[in-house]
């Protein structure tokens, strides 16, 4: 592959890897990097204090009340209940929390494609393609799996009380790039691949085509 699409390979799939890698070391361990962040100003509580602020993230949550912040290592497929001062209700359920595990996955596979493109093999840079546009599938329905939660939490919120700020948090986001990166990565690695097999073919044909001038045209056998 030449060199050009290589380091750029490299770089995209080094990127997506290091992204993917941050979001899903996530909450409690990563306290910043949470999926879907609700800023409650003291209206809802989980138990006897108010929470000003809770964080969701993919192996458990962070909820800020006024003694402090709190995190839960609960491991994937979590639940929370919340409350708020008028008695109403809201759990957000274990269904929408445990497809989150498939970040590592996916970072898994980003992993293994980046080890393989160091290679100078074609066949090798060719399965690297492939598993990074793997590696992106997966980060598609990671993706769309934190969609789901925001949107389901956003909802949720909203029935309960309508002064709430339901926005995504920092893993939202990077998992969107970490997806393009990874296109961007298996599109070039192909695309390198391409161009080296029809450089290979042309050079191919010039040295098996004889070299004739104008006059041997009229040479006699």
């Amino acid at each position: 592959m030449s060199r050009a699409h290589c380091i750029s390979g490299v770089v995209f799939l080094f990127c997506a890897f290091v992204l993917l890698f941050l979001v899903s070391i996530s909450l409690p361990y990563f306290q910043a990097m949470d999926i879907t962040r609700v800023h409650a100003t003291g209206q809802f509580s989980s138990g006897s204090q108010a929470i000003t602020e809770f964080r969701l993230g993919i192996w458990g949550y962070c909820i800020d009340e006024n003694s402090g912040r709190t995190c839960y290592n609960t491991g994937h497929g979590y639940s929370l209940t919340l409350q708020n001062s008028q008695g109403g209700q809201v759990t957000i359920g274990s269904s929408w929390t445990r497809g989150l595990a498939v970040h590592p996955v996916a970072t898994a596979l980003a992993f293994i494609a980046l080890v393989m493109s160091f290679s100078q093999h074609i066949t090798i840079t060719l399965v690297s393609s492939l598993v990074s546009f793997l590696a992106a599938l997966l980060t598609v329905i990671a993706f769309a799996i934190d969609i789901a939660l925001y949107a389901y939490v956003k909802n949720e919120m909203g029935n309960l009380t309508s002064n709430e700020s339901t926005i995504t948090g920092p893993g939202f986001w990077l998992t969107f790039v970490s997806l393009i990166l990874l296109l961007l990565a298996g599109c070039t690695v192909c695309f390198g691949r391409r161009r080296d097999r029809m450089a290979g073919a042309t050079n191919s044909y010039q040295l098996s085509s004889p070299k004739t001038g104008f006059f041997s045209r009229f040479r006699r056998n």
